[in-house]
């Protein structure tokens, strides 16, 4: 069986995941906790990152993009990166953006502060970098409500990766119980339809008894 190294935390690693549940094609998780720098992994990813997947024939895949890239290449049955180049630009845009832009002034800060500072024993969370995570998130927000008022998913008709790269972005601090869903209502009822999916059960299962989610993590209707 084909096997993904991850971190439960890491967006880039539930992007994959959410890819691999929309899909249907089966695979095993294995932590993977890269602040030990372990030879073995590191064999397989010189840059010591998740997520890592490894195929059944062997082939091994580095970067959320990259496997998601092939995924959908080779596994076409349910195809998220469009069916025509002017779907595919706007998809990878907004790919990009929630990998890139929101992952450095959101998930970055929240997610590095609050957890990683722990595991990496850099010190205590700095509550201006807190502060300025939660302000830029709801920026972010506020442009996922602006998209879903205007197209039937965030790229367009369909769900596409664009959906997906958003959605593992956002439950990872909807995990942490930073963002107050009250003050936006049209990015919450596109987080809804995406929640409700089964390809997000396994995500939405997701604890860590030392770090627990916020309390309406894993309900389908929430405040």
């Amino acid at each position: 069986m084909r096997q993904l190294y991850h971190f439960w935390l890491s967006p880039f690693s539930r992007k994959v995941r959410l890819v691999l549940a929309e899909k249907k094609l089966e695979f095993e998780l294995k932590a993977e906790p890269v602040w030990e720098r372990r030879d073995a992994f590191l064999s397989l990813n010189p840059a010591g990152e998740v997520p890592v997947l490894e195929e059944e024939d062997g082939t091994v895949l580095c970067d959320s993009a990259v496997i998601c890239e092939y995924l959908d290449e080779v596994y076409t049955e349910t195809p998220l990166l469009g069916s025509n180049a002017k779907e595919r630009a706007e998809i990878r845009r907004l790919v990009a953006w929630f990998d890139g832009k929101f992952n450095r002034e959101v998930t970055d800060h929240l997610l590095g502060e609050k957890l990683m500072k722990r595991f990496f024993g850099t010190g205590t969370p700095d509550t201006k970098i807190l502060r300025a995570g939660r302000t830029n998130a709801a920026y972010h927000l506020e442009y996922i409500g602006w998209l879903f008022e205007r197209r039937n998913w965030l790229a367009g008709d369909h769900l596409t990766m664009a959906d997906v790269a958003a959605a593992a972005q956002i439950s990872v601090i909807d995990y942490m119980g930073d963002i107050n869903w009250s003050k936006h209502p049209r990015a919450k009822d596109w987080y809804m339809r995406i929640k409700s999916r089964p390809a997000m059960r396994d995500v939405l299962a997701d604890r860590q008894a030392s770090f627990p989610p916020s309390p309406h993590y894993a309900d389908l209707d929430f405040e």
